[in-house]
């Protein structure tokens, strides 16, 4: 059993800027069914507004990082909260876990920064992000060296993980959110527009558009069926872009 179970939110009549998102301004009760949710969408369909709304009541930083890096506020964004987690209704089960890590790829680089900080006065911190600064690693090997060391159990909410990683390493990826969700030891709820992360077993996929949030499967999303009659004949799709050029 997933440890959040449940995400509810009435319908956004005075919810700042999120009632104008579509797909959240009605409302929504969505059921985790599985370890591993996936939230799909084109760019400001609001699936990244819900991933924050979830990490601020589970209190991890919003810049990424945990509930210990939230407790430092020189890492906090300042005056920024999400605009949705006042709204949201989480229900747990069996009792609410404060345990894991929000990641967004576009503020990677400055969380990777914050840990050198650290490390300046404790250089024992890289033992947690294998053994060196994530900035001397490239952009893939930080995003597995964090997920190698840092998933052990609880829940993570990442934001686009696959914006840093080639298609190897989302195999690799996907071999470590195996690991722990085959051991029942934590939960995975991913915004992403990769078509590989999404054909996860045994996943649940979550559509979010103009007409809200509803379940489906990997096979009919954008993402997927868009990708794979690309590769089949990407030399139709070019013409039909270029023309005779």
């Amino acid at each position: 059993m997933p440890f959040l179970s449940r995400i509810s939110l009435p319908p956004m009549q005075n919810g700042g800027y999120v009632q104008h998102i579509p797909s959240l301004a009605k409302g929504l009760q969505l059921t985790l069914k599985n370890n591993v949710t996936f939230f799909v969408g084109e760019n400001g369909s609001g699936k990244s507004t819900m991933l924050e709304g979830i990490a601020e009541q589970c209190g991890f930083n919003l810049r990424g990082g945990n509930r210990n890096h939230n407790r430092n506020t020189g890492y906090r964004f300042e005056g920024y909260e999400s605009a949705l987690a006042a709204h949201l209704q989480l229900s747990w089960t069996p009792k609410r876990i404060t345990e894991g890590f929000f990641m967004r790829a576009e503020s990677f680089f400055n969380f990777a920064s914050y840990i050198d900080e650290l490390a300046v006065e404790d250089g024992r911190i890289y033992q947690a992000y294998g053994g060196r600064s994530l900035h001397q690693q490239s952009h893939g090997e930080s995003f597995l060296s964090l997920f190698n060391n840092q998933f052990e159990s609880g829940i993570y909410i990442l934001d686009e993980p696959e914006a840093a990683l080639s298609p190897a390493r989302i195999l690799a990826f996907m071999s470590v959110m195996n690991q722990l969700d085959r051991g029942g030891r934590a939960q995975f709820l991913i915004a992403t527009h990769s078509p590989m992360l999404i054909c996860y077993p045994g996943a649940t996929v979550y559509q979010f558009d103009e007409t809200g949030v509803r379940e489906t499967n990997y096979q009919d999303t954008e993402h997927f069926y868009l990708t794979k009659s690309f590769l089949d004949n990407p030399a139709a799709y070019l013409r039909h872009l270029m023309g005779d050029s």
